[in-house]
């Protein structure tokens, strides 16, 4: 497909700026410069790939990259794109508009990420009136801590921070102690099981704030991408139940990347009637074990600061520490 040049109405005056649309695969290698160049910026340390965008862009959910993508361009090199998207929340019911604004630092502080964010706004309103109008509707963007300025510019239109997510990290010394309630056991899951862990993972993050549905669009894209090892999954089971799991793995793009030997504990979760009863702790201990045996240094994961289960508390006495800390900004769309 080749790309679309088009014109907003008041665009920042840069010699040679111009905008455009999704051009298709071909962008690809310029929209990794431009993660690479913001994740270095940010503080941030990326494992993104030409391989994971792939992935990526191949399993969207309500979006169509072709209308729902702007490139911003100085001559004729990409210097900023944004992509938005929308889904529906269960607890509160609300419909999310979502957004990002990647641009490269060079050009950061001059008018193109307000231009990005107008497109966006603008696109978002156009989807939302196909929408009925009957919960209340969100304009959402993700920040983190290292980006004041664009902080600064989110809360000028209108933008507050609404949540707060902090990523944590622990080294695989000194492992405290932990044991399993007797009804419980731990197994390797099987093939077949692989979908019924994933969806009890799915169904105890239900009362989490920000849960959307997840269908088996959701499903295919997780099984997959290198995410998904289930070779590293620790699944607790009352019989044929899962009462809690922890979805590990090992990014090795991003260990090679970073210079690190970091494996994740990630997606813990406990189902509601088995929480208070130490699962969540015994699994993630397990996991650290098990990181260590695989030549793993430290392991990481990430939790809402509010969330309903105290889950940072149980990190902090686990004794994982917080590294960065990222914002989940919101505005009412009117």
């Amino acid at each position: 497909m080749k790309s679309i040049k088009f014109t907003l109405k008041s665009p920042p005056k840069i010699d040679g700026l111009s905008f455009r649309k999704f051009a298709g695969e071909i962008d690809f290698p310029d929209m990794l410069k431009i993660v690479e160049a913001v994740a270095k910026a940010d503080h941030q340390e990326t494992s993104d790939t030409l391989a994971d965008l792939k992935h990526s862009y191949t399993h969207l959910t309500n979006c169509d990259p072709e209308q729902d993508m702007i490139f911003a361009e100085v001559n004729g090199e990409p210097v900023a794109y944004s992509r938005v998207s929308w889904w529906q929340e269960e607890d509160p019911l609300c419909r999310i508009y979502c957004y990002f604004v990647n641009i490269h630092p060079v050009w950061r502080e001059k008018g193109i990420e307000t231009a990005l964010i107008t497109w966006c706004e603008a696109r978002l309103k156009e989807i939302a009136d196909s929408h009925p109008l009957v919960i209340p509707r969100f304009f959402q963007i993700e920040s983190n801590e290292f980006k004041p300025e664009f902080n600064d510019l989110l809360a000028s239109l209108g933008y507050a921070p609404v949540r707060y997510f902090i990523e944590m990290v622990r080294s695989l010394e000194d492992f405290p102690s932990a044991e399993l309630p007797p009804d419980v056991d731990v197994r390797p899951v099987a093939k077949d099981q692989e979908r019924k862990v994933w969806e009890a993972s799915c169904e105890a993050f239900r009362d989490h704030w920000g849960f959307a549905k997840q269908d088996d669009e959701h499903y295919q894209r997780y099984i997959s991408s290198k995410y998904f090892q289930p070779e590293l999954w620790q699944v607790a089971w009352n019989d044929d139940t899962v009462v809690a799991s922890v979805l590990n793995y090992i990014d090795h793009d991003y260990n090679e990347k970073n210079q690190r030997l970091r494996g994740w504990t990630e997606d813990i979760s406990t189902h509601r009637a088995w929480r208070k009863r130490g699962l969540a702790r015994a699994l993630i201990v397990r996991s650290m074990h098990m990181h260590k045996a695989l030549g793993m240094t430290e392991v990481g994961l990430g939790v809402d600061t509010d969330s309903p289960t105290g889950a940072q508390k149980l990190y902090q006495n686990l004794g994982y520490q917080k590294e960065k800390t990222f914002i989940t900004y919101r505005k009412p769309m009117q």
